[in-house]
């Protein structure tokens, strides 16, 4: 972690500005490998963690185990009972068929390269860029990692750098490569904490 950090603040004078002004994160997020993150990373889509956490809980009080078999079947009025959108609940159900079917094993992907990976992830519906990204980069602990879907990411670069188009930020971040991943975290520690907020990422 200190190589990442260092190597980002050799190469970028952002990254020093922000370490100058609020030090280096104290924790990298981390989640564990499985159904359940993967699972929880659906709920996250295009909401806040506070909001996606709530239902999670919920969830996780209804049925007391987060497990495909406990999650397949249950029916589109009780998600919403639990604060799952319809849309939602297809995509939680259409995960667990596939890993009950054994169309894909999640454990065995920590074995894989991340290109691997996405071209695995990508054929589940409601699986998308992003999903994939933070399951790389939080789970699989893949360091070269540029979640270029993540909003907190995109405002920052904007801020910071003056670069508006996704396409200008994925060539920026090219010089942030081997350790792109290190650089969003960097980046989302300046996010939060200018504007005073502490994430958990442990539920």
């Amino acid at each position: 972690m200190k190589k990442a950090f260092d190597f980002l603040i050799q190469e970028d004078k952002i990254f020093g500005q922000i370490v100058d002004t609020y030090g280096l994160p104290e924790v990298i997020p981390s989640r564990p490998e499985g159904f359940e993150t993967l699972m929880l990373l659906i709920l996250e889509q295009q909401v806040s963690i506070d909001s996606a956490k709530a239902t999670f809980l919920r969830i996780r009080a209804s049925v007391l185990e987060i497990l495909p078999e406990k999650l397949v079947d249950l029916t589109d009025d009780e998600y919403r009972v639990l604060g799952v959108s319809r849309q939602k609940a297809k995509y939680i159900r259409g995960l667990s068929e596939s890993i009950l079917a054994n169309e894909i094993d999640l454990q065995s992907l920590s074995q894989k390269s991340s290109e691997e990976v996405i071209l695995e992830l990508i054929q589940l519906k409601g699986i998308g860029n992003w999903t994939i990204d933070i399951y790389l980069m939080f789970c699989l602990k893949k360091e070269d990692v540029f979640p270029i879907g993540d909003i907190a990411v995109v405002n920052t670069m904007k801020e910071l750098l003056g670069i508006h188009t996704k396409e200008e930020m994925e060539l920026y971040s090219q010089k942030w490569s081997p350790y792109r991943s290190y650089a969003t975290f960097l980046l989302w520690h300046y996010y939060l904490m200018k504007r005073g907020r502490k994430i958990s990422y442990q539920y």
